[in-house]
């Protein structure tokens, strides 16, 4: 049975308003539930064993997942880490869907959700050589940092690999470097995930991009921290001594 929903404050806070009906469940990650109504009785704990949560710990997601059963029905709300959106896909007909590291954020029973090693192919932006794969039948819920633009692909298309949420299994993919880079500007790429490093998608299905990153967002506040140097630090212990009078 689908679960009633309706995904507010998009895109730049979007969150998750999911409306149970009795004995109906959702698995969502640790940490994301906002409010909830009393009647949802709520347990956290592994779900499908020890090796599948180790797979979904190395997809970015945590060891534990949380259940929220309503015996009786019941609203609750979730609302994900990243400042950015939220997208339902319903799984069904044997269809997968990828996941980026820690874009998941719940599902109903009758999906599962595991990590899926991809070998050279998994390195996104230097962060991990495991994705998570969505597979069974029922609604799914991920996020991102930034708004989400899917994109219908018929043939081939690139996307930087810190800008990829979601895919269908239906995509086929490799990482390659842009064309005309040199070989100094490749080997940079592939060793610190730097300019130039894509995802190349091949054949037919559908794609999640998102409209920022995280990397270029911390190389932009950096200049902007404050810093201070050992002598300054000193000062201030001293400071703050005098003035506590001690």
């Amino acid at each position: 049975m689908a679960i009633e929903h309706a995904i507010e404050h998009r895109p730049d806070f979007a969150m998750l308003r999911a409306r149970l009906s009795a004995g109906q469940k959702l698995y969502a990650e640790p940490s994301v539930m906002a409010t909830m109504d009393p009647s949802i009785e709520l347990k956290a704990g592994l779900k499908g064993g020890v090796l599948k949560s180790i797979g979904r710990a190395f997809g970015g997601e945590s060891l534990i997942i949380n259940t929220f059963t309503a015996p009786q029905g019941g609203e609750l709300t979730l609302a994900p880490g990243p400042m950015g959106d939220l997208v339902h896909y319903r799984l069904e007909g044997g269809r997968k869907i990828m996941l980026q590291r820690g874009a998941f954020v719940a599902h109903e029973d009758g999906v599962e959700v595991n990590g899926s090693w991809q070998g050279a192919r998994g390195f996104f932006s230097g962060e991990g050589l495991v994705l998570l794969q969505a597979s069974g039948e029922g609604d799914l819920f991920f996020n991102s940092y930034g708004a989400i633009l899917p994109v219908d692909v018929s043939g081939r298309y690139m996307v930087d690999t810190g800008y990829v949420v979601a895919f269908e299994d239906t995509l086929s993919y490799s990482i390659n470097t842009l064309p005309g880079l040199s070989i100094g500007s490749r080997i940079k790429s592939f060793l610190f995930g730097g300019e130039g490093l894509v995802v190349d998608f091949h054949g037919q299905g559908r794609l999640w991009v998102q409209t920022r990153a995280i990397g270029p967002f911390v190389r932009w506040v950096q200049p902007f921290r404050p810093t201070k140097k050992s002598g300054q630090a000193s000062k201030l212990g001293n400071l703050m001594e005098m003035m506590s009078g001690d």
